[in-house]
């Protein structure tokens, strides 16, 4: 019996390969559809879980920067991202399959700018064009866990905080499953180049992450703790402006030039 469910899964891995968008192999076993369902499940839940800001001038402000990233996008990920600040002190954000992006405004404390508030929206944006959640997702499934992970999120069943981290809400759940370092700094290079598409100035996400370094005096804040190293992280930012200052000049000759104010 062992050997017919081994084909089954070795079948599953060849079809279901996949590439990032830095050129990484990746195996991914459940479609965009599936993941939008759980994405947009799981931030529904978010939604009730936690105080949702009120403080109009700030959403705003998000929504702003949001709003010119996500235009940025590639057509099949354009359209409608529902942006939610939560009044969480935290300094954390995170995007979601199914085009959801959540904010805490413990983040706003250390992103001291709107370029350097696109830098943490644009990496989390690239979480999800790289398909970070799924490829957890499909790496966990084929762990042989036995669980119906889309079953176990819309249901109440055990299990749910284990999906909600491989989703990247961990840390509100008490299950805390961080990305890979290679899935991190591949949402740094994508998330940057995001950035300067869209119009916002790729140096800052440098002086941004001096301010989370500044902040963690020696312990990585929640939105980092699980990230490289400020240095690591400073350095490989720097050899990605080879690519991202001429994207971002680029923008700037056609007019895109948001206007995101606090």
């Amino acid at each position: 019996m062992l050997k017919p469910i081994l084909a089954i899964v070795l079948a599953s891995l060849l079809v279901s390969c996949a590439e990032s968008p830095t050129g990484r192999r990746q195996v991914l076993l459940f479609s965009d559809g599936e993941m939008s369902q759980m994405g947009g499940t799981a931030f529904d839940e978010m939604k009730k879980k936690m105080t949702i800001s009120k403080d109009s001038a700030t959403n705003r402000y998000v929504s702003c920067i949001a709003d010119a990233i996500t235009a940025s996008l590639p057509a099949e990920w354009r359209g409608s991202w529902e942006v939610v600040v939560f009044e969480e002190k935290s300094a954390n954000a995170f995007a979601l399959p199914g085009k959801k992006i959540g904010v805490h405004t413990g983040i706003l404390q250390v992103a001291k700018n709107a370029d350097q508030l696109a830098t943490v929206i644009g990496h989390e944006v690239g979480h999800v064009l790289a398909h970070h959640s799924a490829e957890r997702m499909s790496l966990q499934s084929v762990a042989g866990t036995g669980t119906q992970l889309i079953g176990v999120l819309l249901g109440e069943g055990a299990g749910k905080e284990t999906v909600m981290g491989l989703l990247g809400l961990g840390t509100q759940y008490g299950v805390v499953l961080p990305y890979g370092r290679a899935q991190e700094s591949e949402a740094d290079i994508v998330g940057l180049d995001l950035m300067a598409k869209s119009g916002f100035n790729p140096e800052a996400s440098v002086a941004l992450w001096q301010n989370m370094g500044a902040l963690s005096q020696g312990q990585p804040p929640e939105f980092m703790s699980t990230h490289p190293s400020h240095e690591s992280r400073i350095k490989d930012l720097q050899k990605q402006m080879l690519t991202a200052k001429p994207l971002y000049q680029k923008a700037q000759a056609n007019g895109i030039r948001p206007s995101c104010k606090r």
